[in-house]
């Protein structure tokens, strides 16, 4: 084992060298001595303790304990450093890992210390061409924060500028559109506040929603996992401004699994009464997703019908797609294209994770979609969507144009 002389390498490292102020706490480390500095910072910042008749021993080897104990203070004060200085303090976790399990400081769990506060975000500039053939220039920033609590404990929380026209000059009121804890129990996990809330594949008709309630999640082995919730489609609401979808409690229930050859899940959801269109009602939503890769290619379909509605409608999809973007290696790209047979009545506006216009989900009619995604740079890449070919069927009442966006996103 190398001398302890290996701390100054440290102390450089880290950029803990330069305290004036520093008092000398060795007496066999003189302040004339080329380490002094670097070893009464150590000591003052609680990294490096001496031993009992207050030496150093600078030329004595260091156990590894003694290093996993260093190692451990380094850990306590992680956020303080950069994503380099925290890598390099990883790679003496992973050395270290027994000696530190000893010293009951958990290596794997190294993100989930107490007081640690993560943070990512994104932007986006975007084009948008809705189905009444109005187009809008507008940008967004969301930015979301992660702290955890103990390592059982996490609280997520992010903040929306809202979409900024820049035609009209309007919007980017900054608001928190995110606020939720989880508590892990093991195979299992309790999330409550506001969460997000997907059903289908793809790009479909129930994604990014947000939903106010208790969720509680199963995970069943590896590859297959429960989840059951009660509360209310926060961002849902029907084109009516009298409309009470979005104010209705609603329990649901998803359960996925992964048999590697095909990926398999089934959703349900019920409200209590609701007001929409003049009518009286509740929803009664069941319906299930397939997706089949093969490759690099993909074939997906959606089935989800609400027999509480009015006319017992029903949306369906069916689609193929191909590649996947890696927003950390550019060049890499992925495009699904699909088409949908819709029925009025089962879908509520803003309920789907798609920029472009929606209201071609609130008509009776049937359309195709493309979506598609390519990284330009690092952490930057361009996304479009593409509704087209639309006919209605049924009660519409008029043609709508294709709906169309391309947005730079920024991933940060």
């Amino acid at each position: 084992m190398k001398t302890k002389w290996i701390l100054l390498t440290a102390a450089a490292a880290f950029g803990l060298g330069g305290m004036a102020s520093a008092a000398n706490p060795f007496r066999d480390v003189p302040a004339e001595s080329w380490a002094y500095q670097a070893v009464a910072d150590l000591s003052d910042q609680g990294i490096v303790e001496g031993y009992p008749d207050g030496t150093f021993r600078g030329q004595t080897s260091i156990t590894r304990y003694e290093m996993a104990q260093i190692t451990a203070r380094l850990m306590a004060k992680e956020d303080q450093y950069s994503a380099e200085q925290r890598a390099a303090i990883d790679r003496l976790a992973a050395e270290y890992a027994e000696e530190l399990d000893t010293l009951g400081v958990r290596v794997t769990n190294l993100e989930k210390q107490v007081g640690t506060i993560s943070w990512s975000g994104d932007s986006r500039m975007r084009y948008k061409e809705s189905t009444a053939g109005e187009g809008t220039w507008d940008g967004r920033v969301r930015i979301t924060a992660q702290a955890a609590v103990n390592d059982r404990t996490t609280v997520t929380g992010r903040f929306t500028s809202g979409n900024v026209n820049f035609k009209k000059d309007s919007g980017g009121d900054v608001k928190m559109d995110r606020m939720n804890v989880r508590h892990d129990f093991g195979g299992a996990a309790v999330v409550l506040g506001r969460y997000e809330l997907d059903m289908g594949t793809q790009a479909t008709w129930l994604e990014g929603s947000a939903f106010d309630g208790a969720e509680a999640v199963f995970a069943l082995g590896k590859d297959a996992s429960l989840k059951a919730g009660f509360g209310r489609f926060k961002d849902a609401a029907p084109d009516d401004p009298a409309g009470t979808f979005d104010e209705a409690e609603a329990f649901y229930a998803q359960a996925k699994a992964d048999f590697h050859a095909v990926r398999l899940g089934v959703d349900y959801f019920r409200t209590s009464d609701f007001t929409e269109d003049g009518l009286r009602r509740s929803a009664n939503v069941l319906g299930g997703n397939l997706t089949v890769p093969i490759g690099e290619f993909r074939l997906f379909g959606d089935y989800y019908r609400d027999t509480e509605a009015p006319g017992d409608p029903q949306i369906w999809a069916a689609g193929f797609g191909w590649g996947a973007v890696n927003r950390k290696k550019p060049g890499t790209f992925g495009i699904d294209v699909a088409y949908y047979e819709v029925e009025k009545g089962l879908y509520h506006q803003y309920m789907t994770g798609l920029d472009i216009d929606d209201t071609i989900f609130l008509q009776d009619g049937h359309f195709w979609l493309a979506t598609g995604d390519v990284t330009l740079m690092p952490n930057l890449m361009l996304h479009g969507e593409w509704a087209f070919a639309y006919e209605p069927e049924g009660s519409a009442s008029r043609d709508l144009s294709d709906a169309w966006e391309l947005s730079l996103v920024y991933k940060f």
